[in-house]
């Protein structure tokens, strides 16, 4: 950074400007590098999806909803249930015609293995309708 004048005989003061020329050159090639690696960083599979317009879902059919506390409690519409009590209503409503919806709603403290048993004993009675309940995620 040159602090005064190549002629020291015309200018005696020192130099109060700041030269930004170096600042603005690096800028430029950091920018010119940036643009020119950002295709690099997007992981995205490029797909060419089908368009379709799709009529909402009849909601006739009935609908049970499965709650699973911490402790692994299972509760069939707000009715808590045993083991047994619990294969027998999966085998009542697999047998019904049509077969209803199961809305699972599993606390966030649920151990995996209580979703896990209470999928496999609705499997198990050929019940195929099993939907996953959540809270919508609330906005920061």
């Amino acid at each position: 950074m040159a602090f005064g004048a190549f002629n020291h005989h015309r200018q005696k003061d020192a130099m109060a400007d700041i030269n930004v020329t170096p600042m603005v050159d690096v800028m430029l090639v950091l920018l010119v590098i940036f643009i020119l690696s950002a295709p690099m960083f997007t992981n995205a599979v490029s797909l060419d999806l089908p368009k379709a317009k799709a009529a909402a879902t009849a909601q006739g059919a009935a609908t049970v909803t499965v709650s699973i506390d911490a402790a692994g409690t299972v509760y069939w519409d707000n009715e808590a249930l045993q083991a047994d009590e619990l294969a027998a209503r999966l085998q009542g409503a697999a047998a019904r015609n049509p077969q209803p919806e199961l809305q699972l709603r599993a606390d966030r403290a649920t151990r995996y293995e209580a979703v896990a048993q209470f999928m496999a004993a609705a499997q198990g009675q050929g019940l195929t309708k099993l939907v996953f309940v959540t809270d919508p995620k609330e906005p920061k």
